[in-house]
């Protein structure tokens, strides 16, 4: 993520709570109120977006992960196309033989 993004987002979360301070406002809460309701939301939302990043992090599903899973395939696959027929009965011979 650029600097600019969580620029962004910083930009856009504080202007939704501001939002949702007029808009509790307009529904007629007092500013006391309409203050604690718009954090409620607020802090709700920073809670759930937590414990999805947590959900990815536990079950390794995040960008980098997937990137690195990615490559070694590729490395792997690469390895596997360069072997002659030869070396390849070999392996799999040795496969075989671990199976068993």
């Amino acid at each position: 993520m650029r600097r600019i993004d969580a620029i962004g987002i910083t930009f856009g979360v504080f202007l939704a709570g501001g939002l949702a301070y007029l808009i509790f406002q307009g529904v007629g809460l007092d500013q006391f109120s309409a203050g604690i309701w718009s954090q409620v939301l607020l802090v709700g939302g920073l809670i759930g977006w937590l414990i999805s990043y947590l959900t990815r992090v536990l079950s390794k599903n995040m960008t980098y992960n997937q990137q690195l899973r990615d490559y070694e395939e590729a490395v792997l696959q690469k390895r596997l196309e360069e072997l002659t027929p030869e070396e390849l009965e070999k392996l799999q011979a040795e496969i075989e033989q671990e199976k068993s």
